[in-house]
């Protein structure tokens, strides 16, 4: 079915008490895994309390990757969880917030160079082998945890190998 309003629109999915999901764009009834295929397709939704018009979209997107690791596909770590739980009660949550979101947008960009890596062959990319460029994403990872880091409390944080003491 196309879509009834604008495209850049997110769709609107209603969340009724008996906690049946409601697609407003397909006017029909959608489970978990059709919303885990619409973020798998980057079809951009929003899920809404349909009482309280309260936004739902972030306990929804939990609830599916709970799902997931239901199911087995046990991508997130028990260490990793752990330190999400530690996180969230604590002041350093919103930054952590941001360095997540950072994080997997640099892990997307970078899954797409490795694709692209791949599909044009090694020759393309002056000799880079998926080794180098794992270390290039970890090294760009820790920058942006220690550029993140130094947001918060700036001068805490140096380079490995720098002086302590010298000042950048």
């Amino acid at each position: 079915m196309s879509r009834k309003t604008d495209p850049s629109e997110p769709i609107i999915i209603k969340k009724y008490a008996n906690r049946r999901l409601y697609d407003t764009e397909t006017s029909s009834y959608v489970t978990l895994e059709d919303l885990c295929v619409m973020v798998k397709q980057d079809k951009a939704f929003v899920v809404r309390d349909a009482k309280t018009n309260e936004d739902l979209t972030r306990q929804i997107l939990t609830q599916i990757i709970l799902e997931q690791e239901l199911k087995g596909s046990g991508m997130m770590p028990p260490d990793f969880l752990r330190g999400v739980i530690r996180m969230h009660d604590e002041q350093m949550g919103a930054m952590m917030q941001h360095y997540l979101d950072s994080s997997m947008k640099t892990f997307a960009e970078n899954q797409d160079r490795f694709r692209g890596f791949v599909e044009k062959g090694m020759e393309q990319f002056k000799g880079l082998s998926p080794i180098n460029q794992m270390e290039e994403l970890a090294k760009r990872n820790m920058d942006l945890m220690q550029k993140t880091m130094e947001m918060f409390n700036p001068g805490a944080f140096f380079n490995p190998g720098q002086d302590p003491d010298k000042k950048k």
